[in-house]
């Protein structure tokens, strides 16, 4: 697992150890950068389930200026210190330890928006529908924001609960999808 692009290319970066994590392959990552093209000037990212901070730190790589790494496992949080530190990345990140859905939930009562939120909730558990609906019940994405949930290929992300997120794009990667949300405009 390494940075593909930007100024720390060429970086490995490691994976949480004995973990039953599933750090999101170089070539999935790549086909999700080429997808976004180019990084908004001022980008804040959230790194959703963050495992070894991967995702986050190719953000910030390729010119975020921002990124919140987001875990609830102990060994998870330190890969991802680890990682940021190894890349010299670490002050553009904050790092919490905390359920994904609690900090949805901290992130909207504090008014924090991102223009990308990745998420790679754990399969077999239904959270990927779960964190869909409750990012689209938050104000948490920016207007022009983006969301992006890898997920397992079985699961459609469909519900007619979700109102303000359209999907935009999907894309499919041996078992893994990834699905591409934005704000719907009116």
């Amino acid at each position: 697992m390494r940075v593909i692009a930007g100024e720390k290319k060429g970086f490995k970066l490691k994976a949480p150890k004995g973990m039953n994590t599933r750090p999101t392959e170089d070539r999935i990552k790549e086909s999700l950068f080429n997808i976004i093209r180019s990084i908004k000037n001022e980008a804040v990212v959230l790194d959703l389930f963050a495992g070894s901070g991967g995702i986050g730190i190719e953000f910030l790589s390729r010119g975020a200026v921002k990124s919140y790494f987001v875990d609830n496992s102990y060994e998870s949080i330190q890969c991802i210190k680890d990682n940021l530190l190894h890349t010299g990345l670490f002050d553009k990140a904050e790092i919490i330890k905390k359920n994904a859905f609690n900090a949805l939930k901290e992130f909207n009562n504090k008014r924090i928006k991102f223009n990308y939120i990745f998420a790679d909730p754990p399969y077999g558990k239904g959270l990927a529908l779960d964190i869909l609906k409750a990012i689209d019940s938050m104000d948490i994405l920016k207007e022009d924001g983006l969301l992006i949930i890898e997920h397992e290929k079985n699961i459609m992300l469909e519900d007619e609960s979700i109102f303000r997120l359209i999907r935009k794009d999907h894309r499919e990667y041996g078992f893994k999808s990834l699905s591409f949300y934005t704000i719907r405009q009116v």
